[in-house]
This record gives C-alpha cells, sequence and structure tokens, in this order.
C-alpha cells in the first residue's frame, strides 16, 4: 500500500526526503522538468510521481525511452505521420506527442536524440504543435514535459554534441537523483521492502 504517489520513491535518507519535497514543488507547476540520475535510480517513479501530483493525473502518463527506439524510426514515433509518408508507411499514426494530450510526456535517455531531432524537439517545446512526418500541417497540443538522463546534458551542451538551447528549454527545474551509495541507511529500508514483495508473490 502507497501513501501518496511519492511513497513509491522508498527511502527517508535526507537525500530522499528531499527528492520528494522538490518532487511536490514540481507537480503543481506546468513547467518542464528535467530527472537526472544513474539507471536504476528510480527516474521514471519520479516521473510518474509528478503526473501523479499534478492537475493532469487523470490524463495520461505516456513513458518513451528514446535510447530504445531505432534511431529512423524515432521522428515517426514521437511526431506521427500521414498515410504513404514513407515506405512502410501503411497508415497514419497519431505519434506519442499527440497520443499524451492533456496528460504528461515523459522522454527517457533525452540525451540519445540525434541533433536533427533535438532541434525538432525545441519548435515542439516553443511552438506547442506538432507537424507529422509528410504533413504540411501543424497540430496544436497541450501536454507536460518531464525529461530524464543519466547523461551529463550541461557538459554535452559545451561539447556542441546537445542544443544548448534545449538544454536551457528541458532544464527549468532539476532533480537529481541520488545513487544509494549516497542514501545513508536507505539500504536496510529497500531490502525490507524487496523481501516483503517477494515474499507476497512466492
Amino acid at each position: 500500500h502507497r501513501e501518496s504517489p511519492c511513497s513509491d520513491l522508498l527511502g527517508e535518507s535526507i537525500a530522499m526526503q528531499n527528492v520528494r519535497q522538490l518532487i511536490a514543488r514540481a507537480a503543481p507547476l506546468p513547467t518542464s522538468v528535467l530527472i537526472t540520475g544513474q539507471s536504476g535510480t528510480g527516474k521514471e517513479v519520479a516521473a510518474r510521481s509528478i503526473h501523479s501530483l499534478s492537475d493532469r493525473s487523470d490524463k495520461r502518463f505516456v513513458p518513451v525511452n528514446c535510447g530504445a527506439i531505432p534511431a529512423d524510426m524515432v521522428e515517426s514515433e514521437l511526431f506521427g505521420h500521414l498515410k504513404g509518408a514513407f515506405t512502410g508507411a501503411g497508415r497514419a499514426r497519431e505519434g506519442l506527442f499527440l497520443h499524451a494530450e492533456g496528460g504528461t510526456l515523459f522522454l527517457d535517455e533525452i540525451g540519445e536524440l540525434s541533433y536533427p531531432l533535438q532541434s525538432k524537439l525545441l519548435r515542439v517545446l516553443e511552438d506547442r504543435c506538432v507537424r507529422p512526418v509528410g504533413s504540411e500541417r501543424e497540430i496544436p497540443f497541450n501536454a507536460r514535459f518531464v525529461f530524464a538522463t543519466n547523461a551529463d546534458l550541461k557538459k554535452r551542451a559545451e561539447g556542441g554534441t546537445f542544443r544548448p538551447d534545449l538544454f536551457f528549454r528541458i532544464n527549468v527545474m532539476a532533480i537529481h537523483l541520488p545513487p544509494l551509495k549516497d542514501r545513508e541507511n536507505d539500504v536496510l529500508s529497500l531490502a525490507k521492502f524487496f523481501i516483503r514483495e517477494l515474499s507476497h508473490q512466492l
């Protein structure tokens, strides 16, 4: 049983208490949020908590792992496409931006987007419109963006592999999830939780 969405982020260390406070502050705001941290620290759990505590909680939460989509399909997956827009496009597809209408779009591993797609994402963030592949018409939409990365985007922006203007756009509010080694005595509470969960399952 969870007392609140934030209680899915286990641990009573000062570091995790600070994370939950930041999530509670960020949730009611319309601004973009950038969640950073190593793989396995709970970035998607944090994003879901932001959505659940927001006024969009009755709408969709749409998670997208940018690093798991083949490079040649990312634009179609995100923006959608018209029938016949490219070889194999036998029917029109809405795209995940529009699928998240009214809700929250969580773009994980945002640092894996190619430079050209970074430019297109920047335009979406500025105009709040999507142009499906093969279309000349832009479609307005309303979704909240939460981003996540395990990369140092600031360093990448300084090095020229990530657009500095996009980094500025997505880094409106930042939440860093600490690794377990920085979370004091949370190891014990996590171990007890997983023992309980496995006991119920088995």
